[in-house]
């Protein structure tokens, strides 16, 4: 343990006062005396006013450089400053990028939409769709969210409007922004603009935007248009805020109102106006963007401590939760008609010997994927298309399409994450044969299926599976089921070129192993396009990050042998591994303590 506190205490001097604030915090006597034994050894604990080498070094940063900026059109990293997004997006369109472009052709650029709604509105690339203030973590801010109703003040104040393509909400953490913002007076103008309250929590972070109006949908889909989202949520991987919105980029609440009326992201908002104002005169975001000193004033006025005090006094009083029914007893009733909580099959026919680690042999590919596959594309928690596997089992259950809800909300149920793993709308595996979403081959007869049904017919006839993947296979939200899912699917290995760290273990700890292709090979440079038969030599020798032998037999009967670096990188993990996962292990050791 004082390593651990050495490290996390490498960042300030260490001295008696520290450690004498550590006693006073509740460290026990025998880890503050490691920790000060520790930081000794490292040469980091000081007495007296000596300074240290470690902490002499001096970070400067020039605010001057501050850029105001976005992140997107698919990923939270890739950021953008305000005034390259017209241009950034613009060039998204024809880049066959995988992460940031959308592969149009010069043809397709002049798509257009037609919004039939009484009047006829035109819909292109670029628009705004979807404008959402949104996410527990910025809505959290509360200079941010007074800064968007001091944006919206100002602009209605002028005379400017929302298009009536663009669906916006305001969905913010906290009763308590609803407070401040209605003590401020600024609620009236972010209603007039369209952004009413719909409700506490997530709603267009993940995906629970709702539906689009059928004759924006309608026009999305016949123009076959690259539409976008602004939010001020925390994530965009593709297919994660609405399945017709492609382009979707994160901003501060503020900047999500001047996105909505300006009605497109296509748009240079240092230098190219909203909109006009009530006379006809050109309207620019420095016209509507508050001060720093307009936002302090209403901080004062407006956010007050008995206001949490006040709305969270009775927060875990709920009269609908209490009257909820319950059975009562130690062990929780399963039923069989729940589509949204089922008994999971993850320890079904679990014994307490282990079995010994084996070669994978004979496997078929199930999915071979390309760079930067995201937790979003293996385990979609938005949407749930009515004709996907998930969309056919809740309807034969007598869900209505209506009370579909989301993956999210259905996590609770294996049968419904299942049939959903891989099954994001953006997915694109390479064995789909050019189809978008959760399709693969199913190599016996050729037949293009959706991945769940070949999983399925795979697993029926006793055949393992891995996948495929590129660099950063797994990036993104640790979201547990997209290692879940894959288990569930009959995926024995995974072999990348490169992993993400939380999924990397988090496959380990579904007893999913994880290869990583040799430094400068990949499928492609082996030649590999998933039509493969796949034997992997591992057995009880394995160790962590120990070369692993793959061969692959090609449909000619041709052999490719490669190297690959096992990715369990601990003994620990060895140890999960060969439990079948980590829960195993441990249902195991209690039972073997018991």
């Amino acid at each position: 343990m004082a390593p651990e506190y050495g490290a996390t205490m490498g960042f300030f001097p260490v001295d008696d006062e520290t450690i004498r604030y550590m006693e006073r915090t509740g460290r026990d006597a025998q880890n503050t005396e490691l920790v000060r034994e520790y930081m000794k050894a490292q040469g980091l604990y000081r007495t007296d006013d000596t300074p240290d080498p470690v902490f002499t070094e001096t970070l400067e940063l020039d605010l001057g450089t501050v850029q105001t900026s976005l992140a997107g059109p698919k990923r939270p990293q890739d950021r953008i400053v305000l005034s390259h997004l017209k241009e950034t997006f613009q060039n998204s369109l024809t880049s066959d990028d995988q992460t940031m472009g959308f592969n149009l052709t010069q043809e397709k650029l002049a798509s257009k939409g037609l919004i039939k709604n009484g009047t006829t509105q035109e819909l292109k690339h670029g628009d705004v769709v979807i404008a959402a203030i949104t996410s527990c973590t910025n809505t959290s801010n509360p200079s941010v969210m007074l800064g968007a109703g001091l944006v919206a003040k100002h602009a209605v104040e002028k005379g400017l409007k929302v298009p009536s393509y663009v669906k916006t909400s305001l969905a913010p953490g906290s009763r308590v922004v609803t407070d401040y913002l209605d003590e401020a007076g600024l609620t009236p103008y972010l209603d007039q603009l369209g952004f009413n309250l719909v409700g506490y929590g997530c709603t267009t972070c993940i995906g629970n935007s709702g539906p689009l109006p059928a004759p924006v949908e309608t026009a999305i889909r016949e123009g076959d248009l690259v539409v976008a989202g602004v939010l001020s949520g925390n994530r965009n991987f593709e297919g994660r805020i609405h399945p017709w919105v492609k382009a979707n980029f994160l901003a501060s609440p503020p900047l999500v109102v001047a996105y909505a009326i300006a009605g497109r992201v296509d748009i240079d908002l240092e230098h190219e106006p909203l909109g006009q104002d009530k006379d006809g005169n050109d309207v620019y975001l420095k016209d509507l963007w508050p001060s720093s000193a307009e936002i302090r004033g209403m901080m004062d006025e407006a956010i007050r401590p008995d206001v949490f005090n006040r709305l969270y006094a009775d927060v875990f009083d709920s009269e609908a939760w209490d009257t909820i029914p319950v059975t009562g007893g130690q062990l929780y009733e399963w039923k069989e008609e729940s589509t949204y909580i089922q008994e999971p099959p993850f320890f079904t026919g679990l014994t307490q010997e282990v079995n010994p680690i084996t070669p994978i042999e004979g496997a078929r590919v199930l999915v071979h994927a390309g760079d930067s596959i995201t937790t979003d594309h293996i385990s979609p928690a938005g949407n749930i298309k009515t004709d996907s596997p998930v969309g056919q089992y809740l309807t034969e259950a007598g869900v209505q399409v209506s009370e579909f809800n989301s993956y999210g909300s259905r996590r609770g149920n294996d049968r419904v994450m299942t049939r959903g793993t891989f099954a994001n709308v953006r997915f694109q595996n390479r064995l789909g044969q050019g189809q978008e979403g959760g399709y693969t081959t199913y190599h016996p007869t050729g037949d293009v299926t959706s991945i769940y049904e070949a999983s399925m017919k795979y697993q029926e006839a006793g055949t393992r599976l891995i996948a495929l993947a590129g660099t950063e296979y797994g990036t993104g939200s640790s979201r547990d089921w997209a290692a879940k899912g894959t288990l569930l699917l009959g995926v024995k290995a995974v072999i990348a070129t490169s992993f993400e760290r939380i999924h990397r273990s988090n496959l380990v700890g579904m007893g999913v192993l994880p290869l990583q292709f040799a430094e400068g090979e990949s499928s492609d440079a082996l030649g590999l396009d998933g039509s493969e038969t796949f034997t992997i030599h591992v057995d009880e020798s394995l160790t962590p990050r120990s070369m692993v032998k793959v061969d692959a037999v090609h449909p000619n009967g041709k052999t490719t042998s490669f190297e690959t670096l096992c990715r369990i990188d601990t003994p620990v993990e060895i140890e999960y591994y060969r439990n079948g996962g980590i829960l195993h292990k441990v249902l195991r050791d209690v039972a073997a303590e018991a």
